[in-house]
């Protein structure tokens, strides 16, 4: 039996990087999944791939930081599968290093309403079904500047330890009523955002790359399996959970 069969998966950022993988790894896994994306064309793409390929998946649009498309969202996945069983809080911007002397307020909040604010509206829009099947699983993508300082400037950093707290929070308030959220902080994965600070030779990125016990940056796919795990059956009695995928760079930094 694939593990994910009859789940079904409404996955953030999903049109490309991270939440692609996911979307993708999840479908093979048996779940039916929810594409949510800003860019709608993009999100469709993904999803007919996914349809193409024997899953079943709807590509919608929705803008995280805004109450009304997240409420449409959800209220379009309801329609179409029934239920949300699975939570991907992935959709998320960086600052690219800025530190707060360089940072004004409406870019601090930029950050803020995506990061936070949008897994914040998302979560509590999904919670309703969830608890009413006495069973939701909720990930959130956070990052290695959820866990330390330097790992992102004023802002991501900010944010990232924002999903982490969140996540804790998630589990004390609801983890006696079905609802099982754990996070996931990343470190320098493969992606296109972390591709632009390779090609940036000021980012100062490849001098961290020589800190990395593993010898290299690490893959989408190895994010996306960690997901799965959480997703699954296999980690059911795990709540609360931080798990770093970054090949050992923290633990050289702690």
């Amino acid at each position: 039996m694939k593990k994910l069969e009859n789940e079904v998966a409404l996955i953030t950022g999903a049109a490309s990087g991270l939440g692609k993988v996911q979307a993708e790894l999840f479908a093979k896994e048996g779940a039916k999944i929810i594409i949510a994306d800003l860019d709608q064309e993009k999100s469709e793409i993904v999803a007919r791939e996914i349809n193409q390929n024997g899953g079943q998946a709807i590509g919608v649009s929705v803008n995280v930081t805004d109450g009304k498309s997240v409420d449409q969202l959800v209220k379009s996945a309801l329609k179409e599968f029934g239920k949300i069983s699975i939570l991907s809080n992935t959709a998320g911007v960086f600052d690219k290093y800025s530190p707060l002397t360089q940072t004004s307020i409406e870019d601090f909040k930029k950050v803020m309403a995506v990061n936070v604010d949008g897994m914040y509206m998302v979560t509590k829009a999904v919670l309703d079904n969830m608890i009413s099947n006495k069973h939701g699983i909720i990930i959130n993508i956070s990052s290695g500047a959820g866990l330390i300082g330097g790992g992102g400037g004023i802002s991501y950093t900010t944010s990232k330890h924002a999903v982490i707290g969140f996540t804790r929070q998630l589990n004390a308030e609801l983890g006696q009523q079905g609802i099982r959220a754990n996070a996931i902080a990343p470190g320098l994965i493969q992606t296109p955002m972390v591709q632009d600070l390779i090609d940036d030779e000021n980012s100062g990125i490849m001098e961290t790359l020589k800190k990395i016990p593993a010898g290299r940056y690490g893959q989408s796919k190895e994010v996306a399996d960690t997901a799965l795990f959480l997703a699954s059956e296999d980690s059911k009695y795990i709540y609360g959970a931080v798990i770093p995928v970054d090949g050992g760079l923290l633990s050289t930094l702690r």
